[in-house]
C-alpha cells in the first residue's frame, strides 16, 4: 500500500487536508498532486464544508516537487504536478496554508495557491529554483509578486533569500506566525472556523467577487460588481434571521 495521500478530517464545516508522503517530505509527484486534486473537489462539493485548510504530514509543509520525475517532464507531464496546487487555486470555498515546515519550490506554490498562509515556528520558505537551475513553474512568479511585490519576489526568487516564519509574517508572505505547531493548527481552524460559519453561497459569492474586482481599476467599477450582489444578499434569508438575531441581542442588553 502506498504512503502517498492526502488525508482529510471535517470538524465544524472546515476541512483539513494533509498532504502525506513521508518519504519525500510531502514532495508533489504525480500520484500526491492527483490526490490532492481528488480531495480538494470532494471537499468542495460537499455542503457541510464551509473552508479548506492545507497541511503537511510533519515534520515537512512540502518539500517541492520530485526530482526524479522532473527530470524527466515534458510540458504535459508538468502540467500534472501543477494540477494539486492549481485545484487550491481555482477553489470556490475560502482556503487557509497552515504551513508547519519547510516549503520548497513547489511547496511554496501550495502555500501562494491558499488565499491566506499561517506560519508555524518550523516554517520555512525557500524557493530554491535558480539554486536548481530550474526555471519557477505552475504561476509561481505570478502569485509571488501578487503577494510580495515585485521587490520580495526577486529577493526569494533571484537572490534565493529564504524567509523564516517571522519574516514571512513581516514581508506580509504569512498573515500570522505561531509559537507552536498546536496553536498553528489551532489559529487556522479557529480562522476557517470563521468562514464556515458565514452561509456558504455568500462566502462563495464574496471570493468570486474578490477575484473579479481585484483585476479592476477603478473604485466606481468595483462599487457596480459588488452592488448587484449585495442587493441579492439583503433579501436573502439568511441576512434576515442574522439582522433579527442581532437586533434581538441588543434588545436585551
Amino acid at each position: 500500500m502506498s504512503d502517498i495521500e492526502v488525508r482529510t478530517e471535517i470538524t465544524d464545516g472546515v476541512a483539513v487536508l494533509t498532504v502525506s508522503n513521508p518519504a519525500r517530505r510531502n514532495a508533489l509527484n504525480l500520484e500526491l498532486s492527483q490526490k490532492l486534486v481528488d480531495a480538494v473537489d470532494t471537499a468542495a462539493a460537499d455542503s457541510t464544508v464551509g473552508a479548506i485548510v492545507v497541511t503537511g504530514e510533519p515534520p515537512a509543509f512540502c518539500a517541492g516537487g520530485d526530482l526524479g520525475e522532473l527530470r524527466e517532464a515534458d510540458t504535459a507531464t508538468l502540467r500534472k504536478v501543477y494540477a494539486g496546487f492549481l485545484a487550491i487555486a481555482s477553489c470556490p470555498l475560502p482556503t487557509l496554508a497552515a504551513v508547519n515546515g519547510a516549503a520548497v519550490g513547489a511547496g511554496i506554490n501550495l502555500a501562494l495557491a491558499c488565499d491566506v498562509r499561517l506560519a508555524g515556528p518550523t516554517a520555512r520558505f525557500d524557493v530554491r529554483f535558480m539554486q536548481l537551475g530550474l526555471h519557477p513553474g505552475g504561476g509561481f512568479t505570478w502569485m509571488a509578486q501578487r503577494a510580495l511585490g515585485a521587490q520580495g519576489t526577486a529577493a526569494m526568487t533571484l537572490f534565493g533569500d529564504v524567509l523564516d516564519a517571522r519574516e514571512a509574517e513581516r514581508t506580509g508572505l504569512a498573515w500570522r506566525a505561531y509559537d507552536s505547531d498546536e496553536e498553528l493548527l489551532a489559529g487556522a481552524r479557529e480562522l476557517a472556523g470563521r468562514a464556515a460559519s458565514a452561509p456558504r453561497d455568500l462566502i462563495v459569492g464574496t471570493k468570486a467577487t474578490m477575484r473579479i474586482t481585484s483585476r479592476l481599476d477603478a473604485h466606481a467599477d468595483a462599487t457596480d460588481v459588488e452592488v448587484r450582489a449585495q442587493a441579492e444578499s439583503v433579501h436573502s434569508q439568511a441576512f434576515a434571521e442574522r439582522v433579527e438575531a442581532l437586533q434581538k441581542k441588543i434588545s436585551r442588553k
